[in-house]
């Protein structure tokens, strides 16, 4: 369980990594701008992407970081199994037979238990998945604003 966890928590930053590299714009020295220069323009483009946007790229991979994976609820078919048996064995003892009965429960509780954690496991999957979608937005809003000051200090981007 927990190796799963670190597995998740891996990807999420490895997703996070991914879509800000496939965000971040080329930008091309068009007037003949050095190296030295062009890295002082992006250095100083950035802080004004991060104080005009108000998104922090070292911020937003950080809490994708340290975000927790969606815990995998488990047991659920366990409770339900344990649930049902003890009602079908009270429904079986007033028909007269308490082990069909407790049975007959154990595997309908066993279904509804599953029914019910695989449902809390989607929702927390939407969630962690809007979360990501979230950051992905606030990148790209990020990486334009960069691309749009550089553009004005004479750089070619794409």
């Amino acid at each position: 369980m927990r190796r799963m966890r670190q597995v998740s928590v891996g990807l999420v930053v490895w997703a996070l990594t991914l879509a800000a590299g496939a965000q971040q714009p080329i930008i091309y020295p068009a007037r003949g701008q050095s190296a030295q220069k062009q890295n002082t323009d992006t250095a100083e483009c950035q802080l004004w992407a991060k104080q005009t946007t108000g998104v922090d790229p070292v911020a937003i991979a950080q809490q994708g970081a340290n975000q927790p994976a969606a815990p995998q609820q488990q047991g659920g078919m366990l409770k339900g199994a344990a649930g049902g048996a003890a009602l079908g064995a009270i429904g079986g003892a007033i028909g007269g037979d308490a082990g069909k009965g407790a049975a007959i429960g154990a595997v309908v509780g066993t279904a509804a238990g599953g029914l019910r954690q695989r449902r809390k496991n989607e929702a927390a999957a939407g969630q962690q998945q809007a979360n990501n979608q979230q950051a992905s937005q606030q990148m790209a809003t990020f990486s334009r604003a960069v691309a749009a000051c550089m553009t004005g200090r004479g750089y070619t981007v794409q």
